[in-house]
């Protein structure tokens, strides 16, 4: 069954897959958990996504840094996996480039490819920007854009935006010379070009002239936008692996992420027992079986015998790169991002519950109920439990409501309470270490009272729809969490699990009574 447990609340893209791991859909998200709960919770999808989901069997994911890096990366994975549910993406160009022409007088373009004659920089997400960019390189280095140059000065040049090459304004090597500096600017290099348009907008402010000062600062902060460079699409021109690990109870947690040409494409997960030199071993055994790239990308220095081997099988030199800053650097950092969501997000979320509700050990195991009904007719209960973070749907229960008649959430959370511990009392079963009421302090206070009659003494709190305020007995305030604390957004998650695994069984009873 789907679940959306595992995926953290950051930017990046998720992939539905099918049984044999084949891609179905890929999306982006500036919340990841949020996006696919969004699929796995409603229930009137469209006739495609409706069937993409009976056909889904997990949920795989990649972390970005922002959502900007999510809309290349999503790009990227549809038109390496043409995915069958991204008809629509699947057939879309690429984002448009910017393109300095192979010519003796270069022009500044728009391209939709990303090689050929030329240099090409972006791809840019945003058309706005990209224009605005565009615009900027050409007047500020008077590049021009006539396909062929004319034998009159242009309307431009007379503007000052263009140096006019074509009537020899300008000598070839002067105008080569401007190029540089714009494909300069274009690969992120713009800290001098910032520098003095700033000072022309001080200069402009002091003078009052406000709309030109007003169209600098447009100038600069389009300009420190181009800084913000897709660390998931690169002009490089050879591939990457990068590797990234962290070790943790005697096990290692290892990543490893290839770069095909300076695009992320595709990340590997690996858990094996720590050993003195396993970065070495590991190596060594993945590219025994799979071809190396051209440029290895690690956390330390490995041993030269090891880069030799790459090398030698790769029949090429092998790059071993320990990066201490710049995009390399940024992108070991993706990378262990990515292992740390992967990994370790559901202790995080664990430690972060304990210390929130000042618990006196961690919240390993957890049950949460639910009550759904429709107009007070076929009232069910619902139990799900996590385990160390994740759903644990062995022990997951159903209750028909029996003792109950018509609404009342409260009686109807006291029947399922009294049932549930009272049978696990009974067989001498583990009790868990948190209970979680989907409601406010009246379904709190049900609860409390039937497990202070039962004897059993674990911590229960609930959780209010709306302002996901949550409940304590004995207060009647919610407690000081804002809801999007990771402790509150834990228990958020669990709750919407309930929600969603009362609605399915409400649903079923109903469609039973139907055939019936």
């Amino acid at each position: 069954m789907l679940s959306a447990s595992t995926l953290p609340h950051l930017p990046g893209c998720y992939l539905f897959k099918d049984s044999e791991g084949l891609v179905l859909y890929v999306g982006k998200a500036r919340d990841l958990k949020k996006r696919v709960s969004s699929y796995l919770n409603r229930q009137d999808h469209d006739p495609k996504t409706a069937a993409m989901l009976e056909s889904a069997e997990s949920v795989d994911f990649i972390v970005t840094n922002n959502e900007v890096e999510a809309l290349i990366l999503e790009n990227t994975l549809i038109k390496r996996h043409t995915p069958r549910y991204n008809i629509k993406l699947k057939d879309s160009s690429r984002y448009a480039s910017i393109q300095l022409t192979d010519e003796s007088f270069p022009r500044i373009c728009i391209s939709r490819k990303s090689s050929g004659k030329g240099t090409f920089s972006g791809p840019f997400v945003s058309a706005r920007e990209r224009d605005y960019v565009l615009s900027l390189l050409r007047r500020t280095f008077g590049l021009r854009t006539c396909k062929r140059l004319p034998k009159r000065a242009c309307l431009r040049y007379h503007m000052g935006a263009c140096s006019g090459p074509c009537i020899g304004q300008i000598s070839e090597a002067d105008y080569r010379e401007r190029v540089k500096r714009a494909e300069s600017v274009l690969r992120g290099r713009t800290r001098e070009l910032l520098a003095s348009l700033k000072e022309q907008m001080k200069e402009a402010a002091e003078l009052l002239e406000y709309e030109r000062a007003l169209e600098l600062r447009s100038q600069i902060g389009a300009l420190e936008r181009m800084q913000e460079r897709q660390h998931v699409e690169q002009a490089k021109k050879h591939d990457q692996d990068i590797l990234s690990y962290k070790i943790e109870g005697g096990q290692v947690y290892l990543m490893l992420f290839k770069v095909y040409r300076g695009t992320l494409e595709e990340k590997q997960d690996f858990i094996f027992a720590w050993s003195e030199n396993f970065v070495e071993e590991f190596l060594v055994q993945y590219y025994s079986e799979n071809d190396p790239p051209e440029e290895l990308i690690l956390e330390e220095t490995v041993d030269e015998s090891l880069a030799a081997f790459l090398s030698h099988r790769k029949k090429k030199t092998v790059k071993v790169t320990v990066p201490k800053q710049g995009e390399k650097k940024e992108l070991l950092e993706l990378a262990e991002r990515n292992v740390e969501a992967g990994f370790f997000g559901d202790r995080k979320k664990i430690e972060a519950l304990q210390e929130a509700l000042r618990l006196d050990r961690p919240p390993e195991v957890i049950d949460c109920f639910d009550i759904s009904h429709l107009m007070g007719s076929a009232t069910v209960g619902s139990m799900v439990q996590f385990r160390g973070g994740r759903p644990d749907k062995s022990q997951y229960r159903r209750f028909k409501i029996r003792e109950v008649a018509g609404i009342d959430d409260f009686a109807s959370i006291a029947e399922v309470v009294r049932r549930r511990y009272s049978r696990l009392k009974k067989e001498m079963r583990e009790l868990p270490d948190l209970i979680i009421i989907d409601g406010g302090q009246g379904q709190l206070n049900s609860a409390q009272k039937e497990l202070d009659k039962l004897g059993v003494w674990v911590p229960v709190i609930s959780i209010a729809k709306g302002e996901e305020e949550i409940y304590v007995p004995g207060l009647d305030q919610p407690l000081p969490i804002n809801r999007n604390d990771r402790a509150s957004l834990f228990v958020q998650e669990i709750r919407d699990e309930a929600h969603r695994f009362a609605i399915a069984y409400h649903r079923l009873l109903r469609q039973k009574a139907l055939r019936t």
